[in-house]
């Protein structure tokens, strides 16, 4: 009797095996045939950016056509997200997966026909806005995995929850938004998701290949905004003053301390970086005020809190120093953890990876010193997130243009395997998991 059983489980075993391999077979042949339709969203989602909170055109689209494919279709969630659940022929897992809405403030200088020429007000500046971090490529190639497994619902073990996300870049002062604000908002709920996948496409990795990392794969962000009040007086006079100019480029040059003198460099990354500074009006004129911008970036909790503590004793003892005042608000107005793929789930999945894109392909990256707030998922359930390569093959890597630049490029070839990844990835974790 003990043999029969362990001889019906191993048949059904072998059977279900089977029926997963003929489904992505399907999924690969329409992942292909499907190829001219997603680039045409990818270039229309180009064309028409839209900044974080404001994706009322994108999302729009995104809904009408879940709603077109038979789905349950929640949107205004975390102000312009969109949910749909796509309920399987047999019970099992919940796999969601997530794609963001939203472009940056950046105008574009690429020569492609589709390139965007739409310009809005941001932080009192006028500026372009542009899809320079292939959001609206993953978008595009989730509406197309949509589509496939919808045309194969009768036969999933589980269900799928597409969550397309808003303001992943952030949001302005003062507004809330992103992974964060959906989670508050139940997105992770009814039904309970037990896993998710999501991908992002980089303008630096070849074409044809997958990037992945177990463990701390990129980095936490927290911004920073630090101001240095001192005394104004005559440029010529400077010794009636409290030089806000001269403390701040002190404070500039201590921060870069942290990194090299702080943080084990052995074992992680760290990033500190002022990005902006502004001060002052006339070339005579030493101001009374300069406001600061930056960036911190670290791989792990303790070394985040290393990067926060250190910033915020060097900028306020080296103001005491010179007798200005400091104030340092850090996060500013993004705070994202590492984005942290559970190491159990990325060696499940490895060998899918891997079948899809050719061993050879699958790449073991080293950490990301880049943010993504797939990280707030990754927090509450076990996720994965790769890394889809987008560059022209036979392209140096290290002269195309990179991710948030002006002159983003992707190579629109790179999305068929973008799309079978996605559709392997949930059609294997439900066999895996019933």
């Amino acid at each position: 009797m003990k043999k029969l059983c362990l001889s019906l489980l191993y048949f059904i075993s072998v059977s279900a095996f089977a029926q997963t391999e003929v489904l992505k077979a399907t999924c690969a042949k329409k992942a292909d045939s499907m190829f001219k339709q997603t680039v045409s969203w990818r270039r229309d989602f180009h064309e028409h950016p839209e900044l974080g909170n404001r994706e009322v055109r994108t999302a729009g689209i995104v809904a009408n056509y879940l709603k077109s494919l038979g789905m349950e279709v929640k949107t205004g969630i975390a102000t312009t997200g969109v949910v749909a659940v796509l309920k399987g022929g047999y019970p099992g897992p919940v796999v969601a997966l997530r794609s963001e809405l939203d472009a940056l403030p950046v105008t574009e200088r690429t020569a492609v026909p589709f390139a965007s020429k739409v310009t809005t007000t941001y932080n009192g500046q006028t500026v372009g806005v542009m899809h320079a971090c292939g959001h609206d490529s993953h978008m595009a190639m989730l509406m197309t995995v949509a589509e496939i497994l919808s045309s194969i619902k009768s036969q999933l073990h589980g269900s799928v929850k597409f969550i397309f996300q808003p303001a992943e870049e952030g949001v302005s002062a003062g507004e809330k938004g992103g992974a964060e604000e959906m989670i508050k908002e139940g997105v992770l709920e009814n039904p309970k998701v037990d896993v998710i996948f999501a991908q992002h496409i980089f303008s630096y990795m070849p074409a044809g290949t997958i990037t992945y990392r177990p463990g701390g794969a990129m980095a936490s962000v927290n911004d920073m905004k630090i101001v240095i009040k001192g005394k104004s007086s005559h440029g010529a006079e400077p010794w009636f003053s409290v030089d806000p100019i001269v403390t701040s480029a002190q404070i500039i040059n201590n921060l870069q301390t942290i990194v090299s003198r702080n943080i084990n460099l052995k074992e992680n990354p760290a990033v500190v970086t002022i990005a902006a500074i502004n001060g002052g009006t006339r070339h005579n004129i030493i101001p009374e005020k300069v406001e600061m911008l930056g960036t911190l970036r670290a791989m792990t909790e303790a070394d985040e809190q290393t990067l926060k503590t250190r910033v915020k004793e060097i900028v306020t003892k080296t103001a005491e120093a010179n007798g200005a005042i400091a104030e340092v608000y850090i996060p500013y107005s993004v705070h994202y953890p590492a984005t942290y793929n559970n190491p159990a789930l990325t060696a499940k999945m490895l060998p899918t990876l891997q079948q899809t894109a050719g061993a050879d392909n699958v790449i073991l990256g080293p950490p990301m010193t880049g943010s993504e707030d797939m990280s707030y998922f990754q927090e509450k359930v076990p996720g994965l997130d790769i890394f889809l390569g987008g560059m022209p093959k036979g392209s140096d890597p290290k002269n195309v243009p990179s991710n948030h630049s002006q002159d983003f490029y992707i190579d629109e070839s790179a999305f068929p395997l973008g799309v079978k990844a996605l559709c392997n990835l949930t059609l294997d974790y439900m066999n895996k998991n019933n």
